[in-house]
């Protein structure tokens, strides 16, 4: 029976802030040989297409789990999305304006951020992600959105953005960069992944997830074998049945070789 091995971007193939920002080539071959073996491999991550690097998009994946779940792609095919409703993307963002909030809006191809917003740009900048696929002019009632992202100046602005969490909506805070992150709370990696499994007619026991965050928790313990990365938490090694290690250290090589061959 063919497995279904789902990897995390940020932490987990790479990591720019130890200026890892490409798949190094011992994790690469031990990619490659999954596949050869008949595999399927897919990424799972919070990130919009508009942030996947050409490489990524053109390894050989077998799909995406985009938006941490809210769009699912198989083999090129689009087989699930779910927008955030637009009254409700239109209220948020008017409260963005009033609190002076830099934000990105994520859709389906295209992200779309405004132009004035310098340091939410810098910010992407320094993680390589590329303008390609960012627009600045947009009319957002011709737009569907699926995650959206935010740069506070102000305690009244972080307030505001922690203020979303509930049952309509996760927000995660990276408090050192003071960027939020606001999605569906009915979306997750996980859903995303059971669709994927669906999709293909592999049993939840043949799946695999490596992950290192708080996001991947759910994926973590929803695959068949979830495997954390040693850069991870211990709050998300709790939740996962394997750890192996760092990035640096080409911890997805090693947990292929360790738990999946």
């Amino acid at each position: 029976m063919k497995k279904v091995i789902f990897f995390d971007i940020d932490g987990t193939l790479i990591d720019c802030t130890r200026g890892i920002t490409k798949i190094t080539k011992e994790v690469e071959k031990s990619i490659r040989k999954l596949q050869t073996e008949g595999n399927y491999i897919f990424i799972a991550t919070g990130r919009p297409y508009a942030f996947i690097s050409e490489e990524l998009l053109k390894f050989g994946f077998d799909g995406f789990v985009f938006t941490n779940g809210a769009q699912v792609v198989v083999r090129e095919e689009l087989i699930y999305k779910q927008e955030i409703k637009k009254d409700v993307v239109k209220t948020i963002v008017n409260n963005f304006e009033k609190f002076n909030i830099e934000y990105i809006l994520e859709g389906e191809k295209y992200s779309y951020m405004k132009s004035e917003c310098e340091d939410l740009y810098a910010y992407y900048d320094s993680f390589n992600i590329s303008r390609k696929y960012i627009k600045s002019e947009y009319n957002i009632s011709d737009i569907d959105i699926y995650k959206m992202e935010m740069l506070c100046k102000s305690k009244e602005a972080e307030e505001y953005c922690l203020s979303l969490q509930g049952d309509e909506f996760d927000c995660n805070h990276n408090i050192s960069s003071n960027i939020f992150e606001v999605y569906s709370s009915r979306e997750t990696k996980a859903s995303g992944i059971m669709r994927v499994l669906n999709h293909l007619n592999i049993p939840v026991e043949n799946s695999y997830a490596f992950g290192d965050g708080i996001n991947d928790i759910e994926m973590l313990e929803s695959v068949g074998c979830g495997i954390a990365m040693g850069n991870a938490s211990e709050k998300v090694k709790s939740h996962a049945k394997k750890v192996t290690c760092d990035v640096i250290n080409d911890g997805i090589a090693v947990g292929i070789e360790k738990f999946i061959n």
